[in-house]
């Protein structure tokens, strides 16, 4: 991003993939003094005709993967993990990269996912924003924790526009990229899924499923003002905390009624055992583990059956043949 003139000059910039991020990336580029160019996808892509209302509305040029040159300085891939190093061997061909950024944004997969790129002289680097897109939403990138690796150039790229977004870059390494992937699933993704459960067992319970965001938000607000302003030790409430070895045993026995939120119930359960407070642990633990025992019966006679039961119908039909 070189001065001229006393002015700015704006970094041209194509996005490759309309999805969620890739639509969040081309409506917040421009405040960061990007200039968004091209939006590339493919033609049979289902986000296709969502993807040319993107780049009406930020003025950019609607082309096909693969088809078109993409001459920008930087080009930013957001297309979905299985996807990055096939659109980075389809692209590697189209022109000449010496000198272009390319970066793309999995949480999970290094920068050698572009490694077709880097061989045709591109500098490459993956940027992760630590944030949860979905559609309908384009949440505000201010105080957002990006991670960032890869080669030097294309990194030192990244952190400004970044920093221009409002967010902060920090260093990740290669090794460590699939645990803080995972970090960021339990951050949210994994929130939700167990939103979920806890809805199943309201209804379980008989709160009715409109009734059930009104019941729970207190509680649940008031336990993320506790984490996040004191520590997990600290927001952590409950039977478990208090050691009532029967009422959990009771939860068990009712939790029956949602089988796989009783499996999150356990799972959870164990992990407190583990690492929070807790009266009564050797207790607690040898119920958990008699649940857990119990279960895993049940799912191994399930697997005997499975494998039984189509065995038992070839016997009964080669029978019914003879």
């Amino acid at each position: 991003m070189r001065k001229e003139s006393g002015t700015a000059r704006a970094l041209t910039v194509s996005i490759v993939g309309a999805g969620n991020l890739g639509t969040a990336l081309a409506l917040t580029l421009p405040s960061a003094g990007c200039e968004v160019k091209f939006i590339a996808t493919r033609t049979k892509s289902g986000n296709r005709r969502r993807a040319r209302a993107l780049a009406r509305r930020v003025k950019a040029r609607l082309v096909e993967l693969g088809k078109q040159p993409l001459d920008t300085a930087l080009v930013w891939i957001t297309v979905p993990d299985d996807y990055i190093a096939q659109v980075a061997r389809k692209l590697a061909g189209t022109q000449d990269w010496k000198g272009r950024i390319v970066l793309h944004s999995s949480g999970a997969l290094t920068s050698d996912e572009l490694a077709p790129l880097r061989e045709k002289g591109a500098r490459v680097a993956s940027v992760h924003p630590m944030m949860t897109f979905v559609r309908g939403s384009v949440p505000e990138m201010a105080g957002v924790a990006f991670a960032v690796e890869g080669n030097p150039v294309a990194t030192r790229a990244a952190t400004e526009i970044v920093k221009r977004l409002g967010g902060h870059a920090f260093p990740i390494r290669k090794q460590n990229k699939v645990l803080y992937h995972a970090f960021g699933s339990f951050a949210s993704p994994l929130v939700v899924a167990l939103m979920a459960s806890l809805e199943d067992v309201a209804q379980a319970a008989g709160v009715r499923k409109r009734d059930v965001k009104r019941v729970m938000l207190p509680l649940l607000l008031q336990t993320l003002r506790n984490y996040l302003y004191q520590d997990a030790a600290s927001a952590f409430s409950g039977p478990l905390v208090r050691g009532d070895v029967a009422t959990v045993r009771r939860h068990l026995e009712e939790l029956k009624k949602v089988p796989e939120a009783r499996e999150v119930y356990v799972a959870l359960a164990k992990s407190a055992l583990k690492n929070l407070p807790a009266r009564n642990r050797k207790a607690l633990r040898a119920e958990l583990r008699r649940t857990a025992w119990i279960g895993s019966m049940k799912d191994s006679m399930e697997i005997v059956d499975d494998i039984i039961s189509p065995a038992n119908e070839l016997k009964e039909w080669e029978a019914h043949r003879e």
